[in-house]
Protein backbone atom coordinates (compact mmCIF):
# COMPACT_ATOMS: atom_id res chain seq x y z
CA UNK A 1 0.00 0.00 0.00
CA UNK A 2 1.22 3.44 -0.89
CA UNK A 3 1.40 6.62 1.13
CA UNK A 4 -0.55 9.73 0.05
CA UNK A 5 2.41 11.33 -1.77
CA UNK A 6 2.97 8.25 -3.92
CA UNK A 7 -0.74 7.86 -4.63
CA UNK A 8 -0.93 11.54 -5.59
CA UNK A 9 2.07 11.17 -7.92
CA UNK A 10 0.66 8.01 -9.51
CA UNK A 11 -2.77 9.55 -10.09
CA UNK A 12 -1.19 12.59 -11.76
CA UNK A 13 1.18 10.45 -13.82
CA UNK A 14 -1.78 8.43 -15.13
CA UNK A 15 -3.70 11.62 -15.96
CA UNK A 16 -6.25 11.56 -13.15
CA UNK A 17 -7.25 14.50 -11.00
CA UNK A 18 -6.19 14.26 -7.35
CA UNK A 19 -9.07 15.01 -4.99
CA UNK A 20 -9.43 14.69 -1.23
CA UNK A 21 -12.28 12.22 -1.80
CA UNK A 22 -10.14 9.94 -3.98
CA UNK A 23 -7.36 9.96 -1.40
CA UNK A 24 -9.88 9.30 1.38
CA UNK A 25 -11.37 6.32 -0.48
CA UNK A 26 -7.95 4.78 -1.02
CA UNK A 27 -7.02 5.50 2.61
CA UNK A 28 -10.24 3.88 3.81
CA UNK A 29 -9.41 0.74 1.86
CA UNK A 30 -5.85 0.69 3.18
CA UNK A 31 -7.03 0.93 6.77
CA UNK A 32 -9.53 -1.91 6.85
CA UNK A 33 -9.38 -5.67 6.61
CA UNK A 34 -13.13 -5.97 6.07
CA UNK A 35 -13.04 -5.87 2.25
CA UNK A 36 -15.88 -3.34 2.01
CA UNK A 37 -18.25 -2.86 -0.89
CA UNK A 38 -18.96 0.60 -2.34
CA UNK A 39 -21.91 1.24 -0.04
CA UNK A 40 -19.82 0.44 3.04
CA UNK A 41 -17.11 2.87 1.90
CA UNK A 42 -19.75 5.52 1.21
CA UNK A 43 -21.31 5.10 4.66
CA UNK A 44 -17.94 5.31 6.36
CA UNK A 45 -16.85 8.48 4.53
CA UNK A 46 -20.21 10.29 4.27
CA UNK A 47 -19.88 12.04 7.67
CA UNK A 48 -16.54 13.51 6.58
CA UNK A 49 -17.52 14.28 2.97
CA UNK A 50 -21.26 15.02 3.05
CA UNK A 51 -21.38 16.14 -0.58
CA UNK A 52 -19.69 12.97 -1.86
CA UNK A 53 -21.98 10.71 -3.87
CA UNK A 54 -22.02 6.96 -4.36
CA UNK A 55 -21.12 7.69 -8.00
CA UNK A 56 -17.86 9.26 -6.75
CA UNK A 57 -17.08 6.04 -4.88
CA UNK A 58 -17.67 3.91 -7.98
CA UNK A 59 -15.70 6.22 -10.27
CA UNK A 60 -12.78 6.32 -7.84
CA UNK A 61 -12.84 2.54 -7.43
CA UNK A 62 -12.62 2.17 -11.22
CA UNK A 63 -9.63 4.53 -11.29
CA UNK A 64 -7.86 2.83 -8.38
CA UNK A 65 -8.43 -0.55 -10.04
CA UNK A 66 -7.15 0.75 -13.39
CA UNK A 67 -3.91 2.00 -11.86
CA UNK A 68 -3.62 -1.21 -9.81
CA UNK A 69 -3.84 0.28 -6.34
CA UNK A 70 -6.74 -1.99 -5.38
CA UNK A 71 -8.21 -5.28 -6.46
CA UNK A 72 -11.85 -6.11 -6.99
CA UNK A 73 -13.09 -9.31 -5.40
CA UNK A 74 -16.33 -11.12 -6.10
CA UNK A 75 -17.17 -13.53 -3.31
CA UNK A 76 -20.62 -14.44 -4.57
CA UNK A 77 -22.69 -11.57 -3.22
CA UNK A 78 -24.83 -9.02 -5.03
CA UNK A 79 -22.04 -6.43 -4.84
CA UNK A 80 -18.31 -6.45 -5.39
CA UNK A 81 -15.80 -6.02 -2.57
CA UNK A 82 -12.52 -4.10 -2.68
CA UNK A 83 -9.07 -4.80 -1.25
CA UNK A 84 -6.01 -2.53 -1.11
CA UNK A 85 -3.76 -5.60 -0.88
CA UNK A 86 -3.10 -6.18 -4.56
CA UNK A 87 -0.78 -9.16 -4.28
CA UNK A 88 -2.63 -12.38 -5.14
CA UNK A 89 -4.12 -13.99 -2.03
CA UNK A 90 -7.23 -16.05 -1.27
CA UNK A 91 -10.30 -14.84 0.61
CA UNK A 92 -12.90 -16.57 2.75
CA UNK A 93 -16.52 -15.41 3.22
CA UNK A 94 -18.84 -16.32 6.06
CA UNK A 95 -22.08 -17.62 4.60
CA UNK A 96 -23.99 -16.38 7.65
CA UNK A 97 -22.82 -12.78 8.27
CA UNK A 98 -21.02 -12.21 4.91
CA UNK A 99 -17.76 -11.20 6.59
CA UNK A 100 -14.80 -11.50 4.21
CA UNK A 101 -11.27 -12.25 5.44
CA UNK A 102 -7.89 -12.89 3.88
CA UNK A 103 -6.56 -16.43 4.12
CA UNK A 104 -3.06 -15.96 5.57
CA UNK A 105 0.05 -17.88 4.53
CA UNK A 106 -1.58 -19.92 1.78
CA UNK A 107 0.59 -20.95 -1.18
CA UNK A 108 -1.65 -21.60 -4.16
CA UNK A 109 1.16 -21.40 -6.75
CA UNK A 110 1.14 -25.21 -7.28
CA UNK A 111 -2.55 -25.02 -8.24
CA UNK A 112 -1.89 -22.16 -10.65
CA UNK A 113 0.95 -24.08 -12.29
CA UNK A 114 -1.22 -27.19 -12.59
CA UNK A 115 -4.10 -25.23 -14.17
CA UNK A 116 -1.72 -23.69 -16.71
CA UNK A 117 -0.24 -27.10 -17.53
CA UNK A 118 -3.60 -28.86 -17.86
CA UNK A 119 -5.28 -26.15 -19.94
CA UNK A 120 -2.35 -24.69 -21.91
CA UNK A 121 -3.70 -21.25 -21.02
CA UNK A 122 -1.39 -18.29 -20.59
CA UNK A 123 -2.86 -17.27 -17.25
CA UNK A 124 -3.28 -13.56 -16.58
CA UNK A 125 -4.65 -13.80 -13.05
CA UNK A 126 -6.72 -15.76 -10.60
CA UNK A 127 -8.84 -15.35 -7.52
CA UNK A 128 -9.42 -17.99 -4.88
CA UNK A 129 -12.48 -17.91 -2.63
CA UNK A 130 -13.48 -20.16 0.20
CA UNK A 131 -16.83 -20.21 1.97
CA UNK A 132 -17.78 -21.30 5.46
CA UNK A 133 -19.01 -20.09 8.83
CA UNK A 134 -16.77 -17.68 10.74
CA UNK A 135 -15.78 -18.34 14.38
CA UNK A 136 -18.15 -15.63 15.69
CA UNK A 137 -21.16 -17.06 13.88
CA UNK A 138 -20.21 -20.57 15.00
CA UNK A 139 -20.13 -19.35 18.62
CA UNK A 140 -23.57 -17.72 18.23
CA UNK A 141 -24.96 -20.92 16.72
CA UNK A 142 -23.48 -23.02 19.52
CA UNK A 143 -25.02 -20.68 22.14
CA UNK A 144 -28.45 -21.15 20.59
CA UNK A 145 -28.05 -24.94 20.67
CA UNK A 146 -26.91 -24.98 24.32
Amino acid sequence: MMDAKKVTALLRKKGFKVTPQRLAIYNALCNTKSHPNAEMIFNKLQPYYPTMSLATIYKTIDILKEIRLIQVINVGEDSLRYDAVVEPHPHIRCTVCNRVDDVPDFDFSPAIKKVAEKTSYDLSGQQFYFYGICPECQAKMNKKIS
